[in-house]
């Protein structure tokens, strides 16, 4: 008589395999609650500090909400402050005012950060210091550099380093920041915003150098290609347009939300007045209104997301060919 040798698995047996579905369960239920664990946190501010006071913000734009955040129903006022804000000629010229500082910053931060992507990613003596100090500027507060830029580059006295260096060359002092005529404000701000700015957009440039696979310079210098702008334009642009595009995008919005700088530089004057600062006075300033400042806020929004979209057609963001 043949003896069976199987032995059931320890809590299997006369169960139909329900321990292991159990253990799997508990499994789940485990990983879930991990997952909340670290991730719990970030949700919920984002949530508080974010999508409920965006939601809330479209609601106040629908209301006369003048020193309140819970405007009563009689206050409803459709898109009436909509319709104010576009015919607000302060709003409309700091659109401009955007515009201007745009046409400036994105073409010339573009251009130094990949210039200084080429230049770094050559190097390869002390590669890691030079690339530090061309970072380090980004991870400085724009209040504190405006400060600098202001009371000590900028300053407009005969003391300050700029008019320190005219005054060698026979230049009468420069009141850069405090006389609109001529504008040499737009060349504080814009040395301000390239002194921070063009350190990070190097890095995302020099990570996509790097991916580029060497055998295409190689097979170019064989077809004769020569080294410098001509292998650049054919080869090293084409490789580089998928990033190239994310940072210019990047470049442009961080362009409208300009805040800071003017303020700390220039303060709430109507010659440089970018829309972010015109929307804070507009919303916490003396006047208080939180409804035609919400519905400025999403009108900036929209622009943003308009010119966002229509930028990465135009340039072909995110095509399915795209390599």
């Amino acid at each position: 008589m043949a003896v069976s040798t199987e032995t059931a698995a320890p809590g299997t047996a006369g169960t139909g395999g329900r321990a292991p579905r159990a253990r799997r369960r508990t499994g789940g239920w485990r990983t879930a609650l991990t997952f909340w664990y670290f991730v719990g946190p970030f949700f919920i501010g984002l949530l508080v500090f974010t999508y409920i006071p965006v939601v809330w913000s479209a609601y106040l734009s629908f209301f006369d909400a003048r020193n309140t955040v819970t405007p009563l129903p009689e206050d409803f006022v459709g898109f009436g402050n909509y319709v104010r804000m576009l015919q607000d000629a302060a709003f409309t010229d700091s659109l401009v005012t955007f515009t201007v500082f745009a046409a400036f910053i994105v073409p010339l931060t573009f251009a130094c950060s990949l210039a200084l992507a080429l230049l770094l990613n050559r190097v390869r003596l002390m590669r890691a210091f030079f690339r530090s100090v061309f970072f380090l500027p980004f991870a400085c507060s724009y209040v504190v550099a405006s400060l600098v830029w202001k009371m000590s580059i900028f300053n407009g006295v005969r003391y300050g380093m700029a008019n320190s260096i005219l005054d060698l060359f026979g230049i009468e002092d420069v009141p850069w920041l405090f006389d609109p005529n001529p504008p040499w404000y737009w060349l504080v701000i814009v040395t301000l915003r390239l002194w921070i700015q063009c350190g990070f957009y190097m890095i995302l440039f020099i990570a996509a150098l790097q991916q580029i696979p060497e055998h295409l310079y190689e097979a170019a210098y064989v077809d004769g290609a020569k080294p410098g702008w001509q292998t650049f334009w054919h080869i090293t642009l084409p490789q580089l347009r998928a990033t190239s595009v994310a940072v210019l995008m990047l470049i442009l919005i961080a362009a409208y939300q300009a805040f800071d700088e003017f303020y700390n530089l220039i303060g709430n004057q109507a010659y440089a007045r970018p829309p972010l600062m015109y929307l804070y006075t507009t919303a916490l300033g003396t006047q208080q209104d939180l409804g035609r400042g919400s519905a400025g806020a999403l009108i900036l929004a929209l622009i943003i997301a308009i010119v966002t979209v229509l930028q990465g057609r135009f340039l072909g963001f995110g095509n399915a060919e795209e390599k």
